[in-house]
């Protein structure tokens, strides 16, 4: 029987990888003006989304030929590699973003946050397993007024290894104290479902524009437990819970 509900942040709760994209579409434009276009860069990010931070800005480095123009403002951030510059390029186009606590709010997940809201109500316990900075989810959550609606909350900041490592969903199942069989992840990229299933848990996929293609090409699960529709939400986790109950 499923005994907790763990979700992911970003792309999951709130729409913060739209806000991502961007930024990272701002980063590569404002290195390499008139070269590339910001749609460009957001058609690349998709095919990186849910993955460690390192990795998604190395693979646009070496996409976008950033290395040089990077390269050049290591000094300026105090860093030693050209994609740690690039990501202080791109945080200071997202930070700007968040700014404003309206565009978080703006671009909710509704139906995930029903979700949540559902799963408390029926004293499921529950997490949070996400890949940004402990600060930045703090963040988010508090705009969201969501700081307080998680038993335990796992950022990047708290394991060695990102998504698609199972290690973030393991430590969350070990401080809810709840065994990985009998927890049910809520995900929308690939890299996530894929950590959740190595963990030996049972994962729900709520796509987004950034990861509905990669998930369905990826086959890594039934069809069944694949939401592309807001309103296929609760019938899926509903049957998902049903059939899961004597296991």
């Amino acid at each position: 029987m499923i005994r907790a509900m763990i979700f992911d942040l970003d792309g999951t709760l709130v729409q913060t990888e739209k806000l991502k994209a961007l930024s990272y579409a701002k980063a590569v434009v404002e290195l390499c003006p008139d070269q590339v276009s910001e749609g460009q860069v957001v058609e690349a990010y998709k095919q990186v989304v849910g993955l460690a931070r390192q990795e998604v800005a190395q693979t646009l480095v070496n996409q976008f030929n950033l290395e040089e123009k990077s390269q050049g403002r290591m000094a300026e951030f105090g860093v030693s590699t050209p994609w740690q510059a690039f990501i202080q390029v791109r945080l200071q186009h997202y930070e700007n973003m968040l700014a404003d606590p309206q565009i978080l709010l703006n671009n909710r997940w509704s139906h995930n946050l029903d979700l949540l809201e559902e799963a408390r109500r029926a004293q499921c316990k529950t997490g949070l397993a996400t890949m940004s900075s402990c600060r930045q989810a703090q963040r988010v959550l508090g705009i969201l007024k969501l700081s307080r609606n998680f038993d335990f909350v796992a950022t990047r900041d708290d394991v060695a290894q990102g998504k698609p490592d199972p290690e973030i969903y393991n430590l969350v199942a070990r401080e809810l104290e709840i065994p990985a069989k009998q927890c049910l992840v809520i995900e929308d990229s690939p890299a996530g479902v894929q950590a959740a299933l190595a963990a030996g848990m049972w994962c729900i996929a709520v796509t987004t524009p950034f990861t509905r293609a990669a998930i369905h090409a990826g086959h890594l699960l039934d069809e069944r437990w694949v939401v592309d529709e807001a309103g296929k939400l609760l019938p899926a986790v509903q049957d998902m819970l049903a059939e899961r109950t004597y296991n």
